[in-house]
């Protein structure tokens, strides 16, 4: 499908199955065995723990949408990063990665990838990036925006200075914030790029998935291997859902980025909000209560948002990082990257962008000591 990203989210799957039903939406095929035509032939589906036809389709669609060769959808987020991780990554190798991360990353990097034998170093910048490079450096991972700070990483800056020095180091993006509507890492010099699909590009709070994306043939080969040797694939039914949700994903994005500029741009003068955090576009904010409100007292004054753990569907979400997607880090961590227990993570939703600012105003002056 050729066109602008509008056009082919809109008509993704649409021509799949012309030469069967002509249907529009894409098939759902739930089959986990497909039958071979003779001894050493296949229809190119042989067992859906390798591949399926619904599968098939969405990471056709994931890969035209990132601008790679070959995409990957899997069980969740995690099984995303993990898939990266245990391809590019053996005992003895190190890593560096943005210092501000999702706490699942975190968890993930601090317990599954150093008993591994794998050692990795936080950066906050690009001179601190190339301060940390060591002989044994294999992989970059950058979160931008990140989850909860907002923090800004110049993806095109830090690969082209890197591989300038060490081609071979790889970057990899987390993308999950912005989407390919706001941010395509893979044209900015990125290798690999990662989606939490249960977010944004699910956006319907009501599907677990991953998706790894790359833009060379080599390493996609690797990938696939890893991923039907360890299975973590994402089932057909999600699959299809996941089909059906980035039809809207253009149109969805815009409300949230609206309500997203909107919030941040009059929280800033809500009397108890300390400070905000925001990157500019997208549906992603957090800002500090003050320290003399009170912020169980402001989650349960709320009549629109949702206190939950999660991000990018319609429903507006409130997150306490510090106690939700954080609190395994040590409080010495936290406080560093200033994650307090007065830090509120805000998923901007679908709903008007006036009612949702009344909202978190009531529940902020209503939380105050």
């Amino acid at each position: 499908m050729s066109g602008k990203i509008d056009t082919i989210l809109a008509q993704g799957g649409n021509g799949t199955d012309d030469n069967k039903t002509g249907a529009i939406v894409t098939p759902l095929y739930f089959s986990t065995a497909y039958r071979h035509p003779g001894l050493g032939e296949s229809t190119g589906f042989d067992y859906a723990r390798l591949n399926t036809p619904t599968r098939h389709i969405l990471e056709e669609q994931l890969a035209v949408l990132e601008h790679g060769v070959q995409a990957f959808a899997t069980s969740s987020g995690m099984s995303a990063i993990d898939l990266v991780f245990s391809t590019v990554l053996k005992t003895g190798d190190h890593f560096l990665t943005s210092n501000d991360l999702y706490g699942g990353t975190y968890r993930y990097f601090d317990g599954l990838v150093t008993q591994r034998g794998v050692s990795y170093d936080p950066c906050s910048d690009l001179d601190d990036f190339l301060a940390k490079i060591q002989p044994k450096t294999k992989l970059i991972w950058l979160e931008t925006p990140s989850n909860p700070m907002m923090k800004i990483f110049d993806i095109q800056q830090i690969s082209a200075t890197v591989k300038a020095k060490y081609p071979n180091i790889l970057i990899a993006v987390d993308n999950t914030f912005l989407t390919p509507i706001y941010q395509q890492p893979l044209t900015l010099g990125a290798d690999i790029v990662v989606h939490s699909a249960t977010k944004y590009l699910g956006g319907h709070n009501d599907i677990l998935a991953g998706a790894v994306i790359t833009e060379d043939d080599d390493f996609a080969e690797q990938l696939e291997t890893a991923l039907v040797t360890s299975g973590q694939v994402l089932d057909p039914f999600s699959s299809w859902l996941l089909l059906r949700s980035l039809k809207t994903l253009h149109l969805r994005m815009a409300r949230h980025n609206e309500n997203g500029h909107y919030l941040a741009e009059k929280l800033r003068d809500v009397s108890g909000v300390a400070h905000l955090n925001y990157a500019g576009v997208g549906g992603m904010i957090s800002f500090y209560l003050a320290d003399d409100y009170d912020v169980d007292t402001f989650l349960k004054g709320l009549k629109i948002a949702s206190f939950a753990e999660s991000l990018g569907g319609p429903e507006t979400l409130i997150t306490i990082p510090a106690v939700q997607t954080h609190h395994d880090m040590s409080q010495e961590q936290r406080t560093a990257l200033g994650i307090t227990d007065q830090l509120i993570r805000v998923s901007a939703g679908l709903e008007d962008k006036d009612d949702l600012l009344t909202d978190l105003t009531q529940a902020i002056e209503g939380a105050k000591v």
